[in-house]
């Protein structure tokens, strides 16, 4: 009897397998499907939905992935179009046809199918067996959904589809916005991820949805349950579980023809397990219909995250977080649309969070499923954006569109955690009403989030202070002054003392300071290997050519660190600048990584494929960029021994807890880490969302006798937070001795030292020379976008040269050189380049590629010449560095080494020489 049983079971079973197998309750359509391009747009009048294609295609793929399109003719160059942003291989814009026959199990009579297309640009359209569906879809942000239940009996049907990614609305001006764009993203036509069919039960689960409560333990659930049968009734079951045992609550629930919306309480029990950056503790909820004689059940993932404000800051899970972000702005130049699987995602994250981030914010898009998934896994604060960049919005015919994008990005990714910050797009302008009236209808409709009303805006009585009815506030200024570093490091002299608090005095919002750095790194030609995809970087092989053809090929790789390396610092001190501002919740860079578009937009520290340019290491970068950041407080950058170091020591703490008994160690070391003074501070408290001050530190510099470059450095005992920064200390009883070496600022002086056989160092006020606006900063964001600006990108120089045997620097800008930069010009010696040596090169911006220089050596006449545009004569007592290099130039020359190789004439000197002196000079906001 035993043995009949065991036998009746093991045929069920197989009977269940097999039926199962036979009617799945899924049908994937990935694979190959029949293709057409409809440049003329004919199809619809020709009835192509009726006729077989003679093309193939795969799915999910793209019309660049196949090498379908308009192939591309343009020759790499540095003009526009190539150097506006990559070039794709293969462009087509317009209608497609895609079809493929497929075979409906027997098993799914009566069921309701629905046909998903998870991400498309831009329309849709659907055909079965050569009819059309009623409707068409034109989201950019969620997948395309239609219900084919009427059209698919059993047996064998062919689905046809037309997409059409031709713009539908303005949403942006210059088709800059990334959800649709050329600029990153490409304009691709095809279909891209889940691309299946799904059956469901008469009565079926849809639009299961969490808000879950941290502070009363419990969850909101709702969700729609439709029948499409006659009334009936049935339990409703929801299980809501961690790791322990889950969660049940039961309801019964009377459901009539149609939908039916649920809404109902589940108290959790256990202690409840937040997320958070820390532990991305995620729950599952599984709610499960069951009436006679249907089942169906839907799940999700979701995380107790209850994200709040207090004034200005910022909190989950009523403790304060400080956002440490950079943009995605739908990088992904191999196939130029983003990962629809989460080993992309994976990569991006991992990175970001390796180089010490905890936010992304995805500027005008929206991504798509397993990016949120990757992010909720990982604990990681996503700001989404509605697919608008606009400068002429107003309540017209792209109303209703926003308004359902706004819909279908609340219900479709609103459950996930990750999910932390709603704006309603970037830089938005003009209609401020009614962006207020569709901010209100998102905050209702969803209170998972933090909303706000436009990241940043150029409108005018808009912009530096928050709207009504923002959560939060993204800017670059305020209307107290400026919360980034474009308005500050080329303005003022370094000051490492200085916060932005006095900018964000009573704001009564979390601000985010947007889109800070923008500083442009010289192209890695290296990288033109990497584009293997549907992508040319015809910008980066302009440069190379260029390069190649001014006989400055060997230069890239030196241009590429020197830029770096500078944009490094730069980045370093926008970061801790808005860490030590108590008022300031997050900042979101642009960018870590590179943006290949607006004109060739090089500002990352790693390339577009998130990988290392080597300019820096992470572990570096993130010293200053970590949830526990030692940071220091001083008022300069160079001192003479004759003065104190002084600086104030604090510790930013926005890990999860509070950190006991904390003792922070300082040094101050040199070159050879050679200890100059060292000490700690006494154990203190360091609490959750507080700048903690740890102690001061006064350090007599008297012992340096040489010109010295010092390092400060402090650190959490016992753990890996540390930080460090640079100062430069210089004898301050230095005498200058010129010897045999004539220095004026006169051409006829120098002229006539010169025909005498002398040598001459000639450092004429650099407002009387012809040139380009001296500057610390390098080029901001694009010399392409942005050409109203001077463009440079830093010094380049060999430290080991004698010239500066007595001034410690780098091979690349370093702040000692502030002064001596700001008050510069910038010499263009392209048609003398055989007749000088630069001891210092300036690097150009990649548009340009000139030969640019702030010193240089020749022979000239009888004697023997340098040539300095940084002022080193005047107010050498405020700026000790400016003696220094000064004095270091000098030893130099009265050496055996200075012996220059090139010959130049008086007369090619005085070209650099104006009749009067110039000295206007840009604005930070000018370049816009």
């Amino acid at each position: 009897m035993r043995r009949i049983n065991i036998y009746l079971l093991l045929t069920g079973l197989l009977m269940c397998l097999f039926s199962c197998k036979d009617n799945p309750s899924r049908i994937s359509l990935a694979g190959e499907w029949e293709f057409a391009l409809d440049s003329t747009d004919t199809g619809i009048n020709e009835n192509w939905a009726g006729q077989n294609f003679k093309n193939t295609i795969q799915l999910p793929g793209t019309t660049d992935d196949a090498g379908y399109g308009t192939p591309n003719k343009l020759a790499p160059a540095i003009q526009k179009p190539q150097v506006l942003h990559l070039t794709r291989k293969n462009s087509y814009v317009g209608p497609a046809w895609y079809s493929k026959e497929v075979d409906i199990p027997s098993g799914w009579k009566e069921k309701a199918i629905e046909l998903k297309l998870e991400r498309v640009i831009w329309q849709t359209s659907v055909w079965v067996d050569g009819k059309q569906v009623e409707g068409r879809q034109e989201s950019l942000v969620a997948p395309h959904l239609y219900d084919l239940t009427e059209q698919l009996t059993p047996g064998r049907h062919k689905i046809t589809i037309r997409v059409d990614n031709r713009k539908r609305y303005d949403i942006t001006a210059g088709d800059m916005a990334h959800a649709y764009t050329n600029q990153t993203q490409i304009m691709w036509n095809g279909i891209i991820g889940e691309i299946a069919l799904t059956a469901k039960d008469a009565v079926s689960i849809r639009n299961l949805q969490a808000y879950p409560d941290f502070k009363n333990k419990q969850v909101r659930i709702t969700c729609q349950v439709n029948n499409t049968g006659s009334a009936t009734t049935g339990t409703l079951t929801a299980d809501i579980k961690a790791t322990g045992p889950a969660t049940q609550i039961q309801q019964r629930v009377t459901l009539q023809p149609g939908e039916n919306l649920i809404d109902l309480i589940c108290p959790v029990k256990d202690d409840i397990q937040v997320w958070n950056e820390f532990s991305p503790n995620l729950y599952t909820l599984r709610a499960s219909i069951e009436t006679d004689p249907y089942k169906d059940s839907q799940e999700i993932k979701f995380g107790f995250r209850d994200l709040g404000k207090n004034g200005p800051a910022l909190l989950l899970n009523d403790q304060k977080i400080f956002l440490r972000g950079t943009l995605e702005c739908c990088i992904f130049p191999l196939t130029g649309y983003p990962p629809m699987e989460h080993e992309g995602w994976e990569k991006v994250f991992t990175t970001a969070r390796e180089w010490g981030l905890n936010h992304l914010r995805f500027h005008s898009w929206c991504p798509p499923e397993a990016a949120f998934e990757v992010a909720d896994s990982l604990g990681f604060y996503l700001q989404v954006e509605l697919p608008l960049w606009s400068t002429n919005l107003k309540e017209d015919e792209r109303a209703p569109y926003l308004y359902a994008e706004a819909d279908r990005i609340l219900e479709e990714y609103g459950n996930h955690p990750s999910f932390c910050l709603f704006s309603l797009g970037n830089e938005l302008q003009y209609d401020f009403g009614f962006l207020g009236s569709l901010l209100s209808y998102v905050k209702e409709k969803d209170p998972r989030h933090l909303y706000t009303t436009t990241s940043f805006t150029f409108e005018r009585g808009h912009g530096n202070w928050p709207e009504a009815g923002d959560d939060f506030f993204i800017t670059q200024w305020t209307k107290k002054g400026w919360v980034r570093g474009q308005g500050v490091f080329n303005a003022e002299s370094p000051r490492f003392d200085k916060d932005y608090s006095a900018s964000v005095e009573g704001m009564d919002v979390p601000l985010v300071t947007h889109e800070i750095g923008q500083y442009a790194v010289y192209p890695d030609l290296k990288e033109i290997g990497k584009y293997t995809g549907v992508l040319d970087p015809l910008n980066f092989k302009g440069v190379k050519e260029d390069l190649e053809k001014k006989g400055l090929a060997g230069k890239a790789d030196d241009y590429l660190m020197a830029t770096g390396k500078l944009a490094a610092l730069l980045y370093k001190e926008e970061i801790e600048r808005a860490m030590k501002t108590p008022g300031i919740s997050g900042f979101q860079l642009l960018d870590l990584h590179d943006f290949p578009g607006q004109g060739t937009a090089l500002v990352g520290l790693l390339n577009a494929f998130w990988e290392s340019k080597g300019v820096t290491e992470a572990a570096t970068f993130r010293q200053s960029c970590a949830p526990v950041t030692p940071l220091a407080r001083f008022t300069k950058a160079t001192y003479t021994s004759g003065e104190p170091f002084e600086a104030a020591i604090e510790v930013v703490n926005y890990s999860d807890k509070a950190i006991e008994n904390a003792v922070i160690g300082w040094k101050l070391t040199d070159r050879d880490g050679q200890a100059v003074a060292q000490g700690e501070f006494p154990a203190r408290s360091l609490p959750v969302g507080e700048n903690s001050p740890a102690g001061e530190i006064r350090c007599p510099l008297n012992q340096i006798t040489e010109a010295k470059e010092l390092t400060l450095s402090a650190t959490l005992k016992g753990s890996d937070y540390t930080n460090e920064w640079k100062i430069w200390v210089y004898p301050a009883s230095l005498a200058v001795d010129k010897g045999d070496v004539i220095v004026t600022d006169r051409f006829a002086t120098a002229e006539k030292a010169l025909q005498e056989g002398k040598k001459v160092l000639f450092n004429p006020p650099y407002e009387s020379l012809k040139g380009l606006e001296g500057k610390f900063v390098p080029v901001f964001w694009s010399p392409v976008h942005f050409p109203k600006q001077a463009g440079t990108m830093g010094l380049l120089l060999d430290p080991a040269h004698p010239a500066f045997a007595h001034f410690p620097t780098d091979n690349h800008t370093d702040w000692q050189w502030w002064r001596l930069t700001t008050q510069s010009k910038t010499l263009c010696i392209d048609s003398l380049y055989t007749e000088v040596t630069p001891l210092i090169e300036c690097v150009d911006n990649f548009a340009n590629n000139r030969r640019l220089t702030n010193l240089f050596e020749t022979n000239c006449l009888n004697g023997k010449l340098v040539v300095c545009s940084m002022d080193l004569l005047r107010e050498q007592e405020k700026n000790p560095e400016k003696k220094q290099l000064l004095y270091s130039i000098i030893e130099y020359m009265k050496s055996g080494k200075f012996n220059p190789a090139q010959h130049t004439s008086p007369a090619v000197i005085g070209t650099f020489l104006t009749s009067g002196q110039t000295s206007s000079r840009e604005k930070p906001e000018s370049i816009y």
